[in-house]
């Protein structure tokens, strides 16, 4: 289990970020739906916010459908948020985030950081292919891999 402070780079020893970006394939495989995992550099304010901001930054608003998700993850605060964009939250509920939070928390805090990713992104995922099946085009929006900006 990892204790105490992180950052991006204790977090890449111990995330399988190629675990992760093929989750993310096989998840986007079976849906329009665009996934995105964003791993934040040391920041301070409420990771909410911050959240919003790498939203917007990564293009996620600008998926077809408005059915992106992000995992968004401070490691230097022990943080994480998970957003969904206006249309699959229509579908999907507060209730649904929660649970997801929830799920993904409990595998942090026992200090499995890539299967807590890969367990969120895989329930999104049946979530986003329930709602948002592939469309004939089968065009991926958004890449897969896992973002280390801002």
């Amino acid at each position: 289990m990892v204790k105490g402070w992180m950052t991006r780079r204790d977090l890449l020893k111990v995330v399988d970020a190629e675990r992760v970006q093929k989750a993310i394939r096989q998840a986007e495989e079976k849906t329009s739906g665009q996934i995105r995992v964003s791993v934040s550099t040391l920041h301070w304010g409420d990771p909410r916010r911050a959240a919003e901001k790498a939203f917007e930054r990564l293009g996620m608003r600008a998926t077809r459908r408005r059915n992106g998700i992000l995992f968004f993850i401070v490691p230097a605060r022990r943080r994480f948020v998970v957003l969904g964009d206006e249309g699959i939250h229509a579908k999907v509920g507060q209730a649904f985030w929660h649970d997801v939070v929830a799920a993904v928390g409990e595998r942090f805090r026992k200090g499995d950081f890539t299967d807590g990713i890969v367990h969120g992104i895989e329930t999104v995922g049946k979530e986003l292919a329930a709602h948002f099946p592939p469309d004939a085009e089968g065009r991926n929006e958004l890449p897969d891999d896992v973002d280390f900006g801002r």
